[in-house]
């Protein structure tokens, strides 16, 4: 089952940018679709970090758009007909795109320029290391391997300031075990 998780995502992260992301989508199941979104979105936010520290002073503001513009798509296709399974998919992807599209805006109110910067760092960042063929997250200095454990196609709970407040808890906690050996 593991086996089977990270290889659909590896596929997926793949296959990502050759065809739109509303049709990509439906290529993967729930979970790897969800995944591939998550290993995107701080990819993207990578290279407009990247871009911005080129020159492209907007970068960051233009990802936001883009992150518009696929929520738009996203909540257009709830509105049409999909199968129970297909709207429980989208309507996931969409719960932690807002987080996403929220996070984004974040960084522009607050004028971050640099991915090195604490509010960007701070954010559980997927990524997906094409050496090792493994999905990583990431969190400040933490970094875990993704255990590939089927998950299905189910709810995600909503991105609050108190849930993100709970991810940062649980990785102080991390931080402080680790540093003493616990």
């Amino acid at each position: 089952m593991r086996c089977t998780v990270r290889k659909e995502i590896q596929e997926a992260v793949a296959a990502y940018e050759d065809k739109p992301r509303d049709q990509w989508l439906f290529d993967y199941p729930a979970q790897v679709g969800l995944t591939g979104c998550q290993v995107w979105w701080a990819t993207d936010v990578g290279i407009a970090f990247e871009r911005v520290e080129q020159g492209f002073e907007t970068a960051l503001k233009d990802y936001n758009r883009k992150q518009i513009t696929q929520l738009n798509s996203l909540i257009h296709m709830l509105l049409g007909d999909l199968t129970p399974r297909d709207r429980q998919k989208i309507m996931t992807v969409c719960t932690i795109d807002v987080h996403a599209r929220d996070v984004v805006a974040g960084l522009i109110s607050q004028k971050v320029t640099t991915g090195q910067a604490f509010a960007w760092l701070s954010q559980l960042r997927h990524r997906w290391d094409d050496k090792s063929r493994h999905c990583y997250i990431n969190i400040c200095d933490a970094q875990f391997q993704f255990s590939y454990e089927y998950l299905g196609n189910t709810n995600r709970l909503v991105i609050t300031p108190l849930t993100d407040r709970y991810t940062h808890t649980v990785h102080g906690l991390h931080t402080f075990l680790k540093i003493w050996h616990w």
